[in-house]
C-alpha cells in the first residue's frame, strides 16, 4: 500500500506531464518524454549549471586558504535554502491539506501509511531541488582536491544530512502554513504575496550574487574566525565534507534524533490538521440594506470576485498591478538619476528618453492579462450567465473593463510618479499620460475579442485558460511586439515628425482600434458568446 501510495504522490506532482488537461487525456509517450526532458534540462542545466559555477567561484580560494569548510558550509545552506523553500508549499498541499485527505483518511489505511508516503514525497521533492545545489558542490570539490575514501564516505552523510534537514524544515514551515491558513478567510491573497516575495527574492539575488561572493572571498578569513568563535557546530558542519569523521558522526546520530523527535510529533498533529476543515469563527446572520446595483455593476462585482478568489488568476493574469506601482516607487527614488543617463545616452535623437519611458508603462501594462481567460474561466458554468436576463453585450463589456479598472490606476499612480522627475513641455507630458491609457483600452478589449473567439471552455484545471491559452500568449506578446515597434519606428524615423505629434499619432490608432473591436465585442462577438 506503501508503494501505491507514493507513486500517486509523484503523479500528483507531475501532473501536468502527464496528463493533458485541455483534452482530459493521459499524454502520448512523446508527449510525456519530451515534457520530462524539458524539465530536466530546466534543473540540470539551468540551476545545477548556475551552481556548478558558483561551486568554482568558492572552492579553488577557499581550499587554497584552508578553508573548505566554509565552502561545504555556503554551499550546503544554499541547499537548505533552496530545497525547503522549494518544499513547503507542497508540504502544506501535500501533506497536511491535501484534497483526498477525507477520501483516504475514510479507507481502512493506517494513517501512520499516508503520512509516511506523504513524507516521501516531500523529501524526494526538496530532495531534487537541493541537489542542484549539493551535487554540483560535491564534484567539483573532489575534482579539484581529489577524492579519497574519507571524502566519498563523508560527502555522501553530508548529502543525507543536508536533505534530511531540509525534510524537517519543510515539514515545520509546513505546519507552520497549514495552522495559519486554517484560520485565514484571504488564503489567495496570503498564496500571491508569498509567490511574489519569492519572485523578488530570486531576481534580487540574481542581480547581487556576484557581490555577495567577491565580499565573501575577500573577507573569508573574517568570516572564518568569527563563525569558528561564534558558531563552533556550523564549523564542525562544514568540516563532514572534507572527511571528518567526528563531525560526520555527531551531526549523524544529531540529525536522526531530531529526525525521529520530529516523527513523533507529526504523528500526533497529523490527523487533527488533516482532518480539520478550517476554523473561521461561528457566522451571525446580521440584516442589513443592500441597495440596487445595476446590470452593469452587478457583472462587474462578479468579474471582480472571479479575480479575486484565484490566487492563479491573480498571480498570472495581474502582475502588473503590483509592477506598476514598484517602477512608480522606484522612478521616485531613481528616476531622476536614471532620466539625465538616457538624456545623455540618446541625446542625438529629441523626446526619445520619454519614448523609452512611455514604452516601459505600456509594457508593464502588457504584464496584465486579465481579459483574455475571463471568457474560458466560465468553464462549464457558462449556462448561468446565458441563463440570465441580460445581453451578452453587457457581460463582455464588463469582462473588458475589469481590465482596464485593475491596470489603469495603478498605471496612474506610475505617471503621477514619471511626472515628478521627466523635464518635459505641458503638452508632451499630457500625451505621457494619454497614450499608455489609451494602450490599455486597446489590449483589454483585444484580449477580450481574442478570449471570446479562441475560448477554451472543456478544462480540468483553471491554470489551462490562464497560463496555456493562445489568447492570453497572443495578448501578452502580441503587446511587448508593438511596443518594440512603437519604441522602434521613433527612434528609426519617428522623431523627424516631434514627439508629441508620434505620441498622438498612436493614441489616436490604439483608441480607433479598440473602438473597433468593442463595436464588434457588442455585435459579433455577443453572439459568439451565446453560441458558446
Amino acid at each position: 500500500m506503501l508503494k501505491v501510495l507514493v507513486k500517486k504522490q509523484i503523479a500528483e506532482v507531475f501532473r501536468n506531464y502527464l496528463y493533458n488537461p485541455k483534452k482530459n487525456t493521459i499524454r502520448s509517450k512523446g508527449e510525456i518524454a519530451t515534457y520530462l526532458t524539458l524539465f530536466i534540462l530546466l534543473i540540470v542545466g539551468v540551476l545545477g549549471g548556475m551552481f556548478t559555477m558558483m561551486a568554482f567561484a568558492f572552492c579553488g580560494i577557499l581550499n587554497e586558504m584552508g578553508m573548505g569548510w566554509l565552502y561545504f558550509l555556503i554551499m550546503s545552506g544554499t541547499a537548505v535554502a533552496l530545497g525547503a523553500f522549494g518544499s513547503v508549499f507542497n508540504t502544506y498541499s501535500s501533506l497536511y491539506m491535501a484534497k483526498d485527505n477525507d477520501l483516504l483518511l475514510s479507507l481502512p489505511i493506517p494513517t501512520g501509511t499516508i503520512m509516511t508516503a506523504r513524507l516521501i514525497n516531500v523529501y524526494l521533492l526538496g530532495t531534487m531541488y537541493a541537489s542542484t545545489a549539493l551535487i554540483p558542490m560535491l564534484a567539483v570539490y573532489w575534482i579539484v582536491t581529489g577524492l579519497t575514501p574519507a571524502k566519498l564516505i563523508c560527502g555522501i552523510l553530508l548529502y543525507l544530512i543536508v536533505t534530511v534537514i531540509i525534510l524537517m524544515l519543510s515539514c515545520m514551515l509546513g505546519w507552520v502554513v497549514a495552522k495559519i491558513s486554517l484560520r485565514l478567510k484571504g488564503r489567495n491573497y496570503i498564496t500571491v504575496l508569498a509567490s511574489l516575495a519569492f519572485i523578488g527574492g530570486y531576481y534580487f539575488f540574481y542581480f547581487k550574487v556576484n557581490d555577495y561572493i567577491n565580499a565573501i572571498l575577500e573577507n573569508a578569513g573574517t568570516y572564518g574566525e568569527n563563525i569558528k568563535g561564534n558558531a563552533y557546530l556550523l564549523y564542525l558542519f562544514g568540516n563532514i565534507g572534507t572527511g571528518d569523521w567526528a563531525a560526520a558522526g555527531i551531526f549523524t546520530a544529531g540529525t536522526a534524533i531530531l529526525a525521529g523527535l520530529l516523527w513523533t510529533l507529526m504523528q500526533r498533529s497529523f490527523l487533527k490538521i488533516a482532518a480539520a476543515g478550517g476554523s473561521f469563527g461561528k457566522k451571525v446572520y446580521t440584516e442589513k440594506t443592500v441597495s440596487q446595483k445595476s446590470i452593469f455593476n452587478a457583472l462587474l462585482g462578479k468579474e471582480i470576485a472571479r479575480f479575486t478568489s484565484s490566487s492563479n488568476y491573480m498571480l498570472n493574469c495581474g502582475l502588473g498591478i503590483v509592477m506598476l506601482p514598484v517602477f512608480g516607487i522606484y522612478m521616485l527614488i531613481k528616476g531622476g538619476e536614471m532620466y539625465q543617463t538616457l538624456n545623455t545616452v540618446f541625446s542625438v535623437i529629441p523626446g526619445s528618453t520619454l519614448i523609452i519611458f512611455c514604452t516601459a508603462f505600456c509594457t508593464l501594462s502588457s504584464m496584465n492579462t486579465i481579459a483574455a481567460p475571463s471568457v474560458s474561466l466560465e468553464g462549464k458554468n457558462i449556462w448561468v450567465l446565458q441563463s440570465l436576463p441580460v445581453s451578452g453585450r453587457q457581460i463582455l463589456r464588463s469582462k473588458a473593463f475589469l481590465h482596464m479598472i485593475l491596470t489603469v490606476i495603478p498605471l496612474m499612480f506610475c505617471l503621477i510618479c514619471a511626472q515628478a522627475v521627466i523635464t518635459a513641455s505641458a503638452t508632451e507630458r499630457v500625451m505621457l499620460c494619454v497614450l499608455p491609457v489609451t494602450f490599455v483600452f486597446f489590449t483589454a478589449t483585444a484580449g477580450t475579442v481574442l478570449g471570446t473567439s479562441m475560448p477554451q471552455m472543456n478544462w480540468t484545471s483553471e491554470i489551462s485558460p490562464i497560463k496555456q491559452s493562445m489568447a492570453v500568449v497572443i495578448t501578452m506578446f502580441g503587446g511587448f511586439i508593438l511596443n518594440a515597434v512603437f519604441a522602434g519606428v521613433y527612434l528609426l524615423a519617428g522623431y523627424q515628425i516631434g514627439l508629441t505629434v508620434y505620441l498622438l499619432l498612436w493614441s489616436i490608432l490604439y483608441s480607433a482600434a479598440g473602438y473597433v473591436l468593442l463595436k464588434w465585442l457588442d455585435t459579433k462577438g455577443a453572439a459568439a458568446f451565446a453560441a458558446l
